[in-house]
């Protein structure tokens, strides 16, 4: 009868995969391994964090620079001084103030709206069937293939016939403008948004029925919960393409107290006798508060919507 022997334990591997000493601490990887295998990733990634934050501090450092040129702000923050920001707000000509207002009321309306009308409408190309749907979904994946830019021409000429009508909707209307956007940002999100509404289960509008809920309740109740991410992607990339658009802008308001950031800071550098770089910069610099302060804010529903949805749900 034999007898089986029992095998001793294996030492632990040591952190450079080697075995260790029992008793004795693991050796250290030295630093070539530790490149190796790691280290080049971080490099790499504060390489491209450096190539991203170059222009954001080039851009900064303009816009404190008191003499209010490029040129001179090549020595990254040399001289510091609010010179700039403060002719922002001081010239009456070109008013800052209102442009900002202007930016930010259209942004958010735009958003809001594109979000609400294009969650409707993906809601019912998602969960219901009627005729011309499938000719609905098609049209919309070609509508988003031709830019808004090719139109340009049919919305001067559009917004022209309308002004004779409806003043208040036609050419230096802020409503006209934001229709303008509306008209090219549902075809895109809707059929973003329709994707992002068939992985939400068909049983959950099934059970609600079941406890007597139409599609009004189904829609409000569990679907937004659900798609929340796709919600605040969808209104933070319309906000930020709102608000910085130029083209379609500069051709719609054409009164310096309905202009946007965008066709405003124009101003400062259009001009070629006097091209003041200090204070378009500083406006640059003010203009991306709104884009960031909603990021921050829609973050945490980017991150976590989905998961909180599920949970509400």
């Amino acid at each position: 009868m034999s007898t089986s022997t029992a095998l001793p334990p294996r030492p632990a591997a040591g952190t450079d995969g080697t075995a260790a000493t029992p008793g004795l601490p693991p050796r250290r990887r030295s630093f070539g391994a530790w490149f190796k295998d790691t280290g080049w990733r971080h490099l790499v990634g504060l390489a491209m964090m450096a190539f991203a934050l170059l222009p954001l501090a080039y851009v900064l450092s303009a816009a404190l620079s008191p003499s209010g040129t490029l040129v001179a702000s090549s020595g990254l923050f040399r001289d510091i001084g609010f010179d700039n920001f403060q002719a922002l707000f001081t010239d009456p000509q070109k008013p800052f103030a209102r442009w900002f207002i202007n930016t930010v009321v259209i942004g958010l309306v735009t958003s809001a709206s594109t979000v609400f009308l294009g969650a409707l409408a993906a809601y019912s190309f998602s969960r219901m069937r009627f005729t011309g749907r499938r000719m609905g979904l098609l049209s919309l994946l070609l509508l988003q293939m031709f830019p808004q830019m090719l139109g340009v021409v049919a919305i001067f000429l559009l917004l022209s016939e309308i002004s004779d009508i409806v003043p208040w909707l036609g050419l230096g209307s802020q409503l006209g403008l934001i229709m303008v956007y509306l008209g090219g940002a549902l075809g895109v999100n809707t059929y973003l948004m329709y994707g992002f509404f068939n992985t939400v289960p068909k049983t959950l509008d099934e059970a609600a029925r079941i406890d007597g809920a139409g599609h009004f309740q189904i829609f409000f109740t569990i679907i937004l919960r659900l798609v929340t991410p796709i919600l605040a992607i969808v209104g933070l990339l319309t906000f930020i393409t709102t608000t910085g658009e130029f083209m379609i802008a500069s051709i719609v308001l054409n009164d310096p107290d309905t202009q946007t950031l965008a066709v405003g800071l124009y101003s400062f550098v259009g001009d070629n006798q006097s091209r003041t770089w200090g204070v378009f910069s500083a406006g640059a610099v003010l203009a991306a508060m709104p884009v960031m302060a909603l990021f921050l804010f829609l973050q945490r529903y980017i991150a976590s919507g989905l998961v909180a949805g599920a949970v509400k749900g």
